[in-house]
């Protein structure tokens, strides 16, 4: 219904149900309290992953922005603590410290994670209203692919999946080859790329160009936003490692700007085609797109998958202030 130049909402009716798949981490923390923010999305329950700490502290710190959020319904599942094929998580705790949310003093969570494993978790809800629930892949996607194996039709249940991850011709985070997320477990996400799902990719080569200045922070620090003291507080350690990395002390939004890539798709434009992940190698965690430009005469690793969106452009000042927007709501 239009009146006044204003369009009407029926709260019920736009909601779309999403589910965080997560290893908070400073940058997930923003990304989901913007998810908390908007009303036009239901968070179904966050699923955590190692990646930027330890599962355990990823499932900790989930715990705790449901707590600061005043969100303590959301349940919070905690998922693997390795990747599929085992051994010791990678782990950025020199980007975001030991404890994945800046070594900012805080106090521990009072709420319980879920019984469920996250697994179980995202098979559970996809299967309870099929063609309904989106899933927001903001780490390493152990979790997703453990739940493609123990129910092979959730990729026909799920409504779609926004991963962040990948560089797609541009140079990686993790080795100049790969990012970090499908670097932490490419066997998982080269099952998740080929599962057939509908799949959109949000990689380096579009997160790196929307990023906080300090003028941003400060205009966080000093609104009246519910949160923003907390965030701007745990993204100083964020911001001195992106200076020492980069030497800039602009921080990069790569897990809001997944979210946007979710819930406003229009800010982004998206090409199609078959990506694989390199397993092995100097180049483990590679992501290599097939985007149709040639016919090949002979079958290849590519042949016979399904093709996924693949992030290509991306309006940086309406994503920036989309962020703003809900951080300063």
């Amino acid at each position: 219904m239009e009146g006044n130049g204003h369009r009407e909402i029926h709260p019920a009716a736009a909601k779309e149900k999403v589910i965080i798949d997560t290893d908070p981490g400073i940058d997930d923390s923003v990304a989901i309290m913007m998810a908390f923010n908007l009303p036009s999305v239901e968070v179904l329950g966050l699923t955590t992953i190692f990646g930027n700490c330890t599962t355990a502290y990823s499932t900790r710190n989930a715990l705790i922005l449901c707590e600061k959020a005043g969100r303590t319904e959301v349940p919070v599942a905690e998922g693997s603590a390795e990747p599929l094929k085992g051994g010791k998580p990678n782990v950025a705790d020199f980007v975001h410290g030991s404890d994945g949310i800046g070594n900012v003093p805080v106090t521990d969570p009072t709420t319980k994670k879920a019984e469920q494993t996250a697994a179980q978790f995202l098979v559970d809800k996809v299967s309870q209203s099929p063609g309904e629930v989106s899933v927001l892949a903001l780490g390493p996607l152990t979790n997703i692919a453990l739940a493609i194996k123990m129910d092979p039709s959730f990729v026909t249940k799920v409504k779609k999946i926004v991963v962040l991850g990948g560089a797609f011709f541009s140079a990686g985070n993790a080795t100049p080859s790969a990012e970090a997320n499908i670097h932490s477990d490419p066997e998982a996400a080269d099952i998740v790329f080929t599962s057939g799902a509908d799949i959109y990719v949000v990689g380096l080569n579009i997160t790196t160009q929307v990023s906080f200045t300090d003028d941003d922070l400060s205009e966080l620090r000093n609104s009246k936003g519910k949160h923003t003291q907390f965030l701007c507080d745990i993204c100083k350690f964020y911001r001195d490692w992106h200076l020492k990395s980069y030497g800039d002390p602009a921080v990069f939004l790569h897990d809001p700007v997944s979210f946007a890539a979710m819930v406003r798709p229009e800010f982004f434009t998206f090409r199609k085609g078959v990506v694989r992940v390199e397993t092995q190698g100097i180049c483990r965690g590679h992501t290599s797109m097939d985007m149709g430009l040639k016919k090949f005469n002979t079958e290849n690793a590519w042949s016979g998958f399904s093709p996924i969106s693949v992030a290509w452009t991306v309006d940086v000042p309406r994503v920036v202030a989309f962020v703003k927007e809900l951080l300063l709501n």
